[in-house]
């Protein structure tokens, strides 16, 4: 992944976009920590298009029709706080 710092990103948009686009995600920086990235459409659409609901990919679990699961909880009483 390239880095760039924000004022630079800023003066060099276009090359940044283009490298998203060949080179994969860029990270932006503002005083060496991470705030943003540029993805290409492509990566971007990935991410977020799959066409499918969580309830319906829930159903296509192949645990969605078994009736021996069993979540056991945790019965322990917690921590103790101060008052």
């Amino acid at each position: 992944m390239g880095t760039w710092q924000m004022q630079t990103a800023k003066a060099r948009l276009a090359e940044v976009v283009k490298d998203a686009q060949q080179s994969g995600p860029q990270e932006i920086t503002v005083h060496g920590r991470p705030v943003a990235v540029v993805l290409s459409r492509t990566d971007y659409d990935r991410l977020v298009e799959t066409g499918e609901s969580l309830p319906d990919f829930m159903r296509r679990s192949p645990l969605a029709e078994a009736e021996d699961i069993e979540f056991p909880r945790d019965r322990s009483p917690g921590r103790e706080v101060p008052l």
